[in-house]
């Protein structure tokens, strides 16, 4: 007897847990915090609406405040925060969901006016993002950054794992550790951004040690089936780039399967841009050095994410822009139901509107 194709809409054993189906949502930015950087009420009314997804991935949350970039976006290093999470967490679960917190650092993509004490953003090398930041209810040129210096960067690997420790607090089911589209760990990936001479930078093992340190870090803290990780091997967003990724990111991953975290989530080509960014590249590579759960992103509709599927090239799909105008994604999938139109304007920032009233499907019968 041949075992059945596989599905979008099949369940999936992912680590120690069962997720209802193979669609993820991606992480989402949407600068709604609260004081103090605390998710709110909204917050846990736009995640439980979408609870219906086989896996849930916070927006981007960060570790520390000098790990944070964008106006209101949320953290994970204070007890109001894990508390404010915790609701969140509470009230996927009592719906049937799954959820990972999606620790984040971004470097040198920040602004003086959100960092400690007004300082200068931290980042490999000081070395200014030509890339805009989102502060004061605008976007505005980020700031100069200064190196980290070594003696830096056992703390700054601290936050994460006291980071993943939090979230386990609040419930989460795991943590996705966010390595991508140009953030403070993707920037020590990218010769582009590291120019340092230490045991950080330089030759690729040495700009892939804090990921990997980090990586290390937050498995010995939660366990390697509770920790997932971001990549986006090609993607030129926040201004980074590499001279030869495809053999950096085959190092990278084959560094990560000795580790074996639960899944790793790549971002196919230009992040929320083009697929083809980078034709060269080879995905299908570092997937063949993985073991563990693959999970895709970038561009996907039913039709692609199902043909993927079904050869095999992913075990699960992630969806960003979809869910958060369609918070009953898999149901319109299932029934291959028009989405509803995106309100770009009230992507970022902002109150109830275009977060948790767009409408879903009526019932069947």
């Amino acid at each position: 007897m041949t075992e059945a194709t596989p599905s979008l809409f099949d369940s999936y054993t992912l680590g120690k847990i069962t997720l209802s189906n193979r669609v993820v949502m991606a992480p989402l930015t949407r600068n709604r915090a609260g004081a103090g950087f605390v998710p709110g009420d909204l917050a846990v009314e736009y995640y439980a609406q979408r609870a219906s997804a086989g896996l849930i991935i916070t927006e981007a949350t960060q570790i520390s405040q000098q790990g944070q970039g964008y106006q209101d976006t949320p953290g994970i290093y204070s007890e109001a925060q894990v508390a404010g999470w915790k609701k969140i967490t509470e009230a996927v679960h009592a719906k049937g969901g799954r959820i990972v917190a999606q620790l984040w650092h971004v470097g040198r993509v920040s602004h003086t006016s959100l960092q400690p004490n007004g300082g200068a953003p931290v980042a490999p090398s000081a070395i200014t993002a030509k890339t805009k930041t989102f502060v004061n209810n605008s976007f505005a040129e980020t700031s100069a950054p200064r190196a980290l210096e070594l003696s830096e960067i056992p703390g700054l690997i601290e936050d994460y794992r006291r980071a993943a420790a939090n979230a386990i607090k609040a419930g989460f089911d795991g943590v996705e550790i966010h390595g991508a589209n140009g953030y403070l760990i993707d920037q020590f990936l990218r010769d582009g951004a590291n120019k340092r001479t230490d045991a950080y930078g330089g030759s690729i093992e040495n700009r892939a040690r804090l990921l990997i340190e980090v990586m290390a870090a937050v498995i010995a803290e939660i366990g390697a089936a509770r920790t997932g990780l971001r990549l986006s091997p090609v993607t030129p967003a926040n201004d980074l780039s590499d001279s030869n990724p495809q053999v950096l990111f085959n190092h990278v991953v084959d560094e990560l399967e000795k580790l074996h975290p639960v899944y790793i989530h790549v971002v196919e080509g230009a992040t929320g841009g083009p697929r083809d960014v980078a034709p060269d590249f080879s995905f299908e590579e570092l997937h063949r050095r993985y073991s563990g759960t693959w999970i895709v992103n970038n561009g996907y509709d039913l039709d692609l994410a199902q043909t993927v599927i079904a050869a095999g090239k992913a075990d699960l799909i992630a969806f960003g822009k979809p869910f958060i105008s369609n918070p009953d994604l898999v149901e319109r999938f299932k029934r291959a139901a028009p989405l509803n139109e995106l309100d770009r304007d009230t992507l970022y920032g902002g109150g109830a509107k275009g977060y948790i009233d767009y409408p879903a499907l009526e019932p069947v019968g």
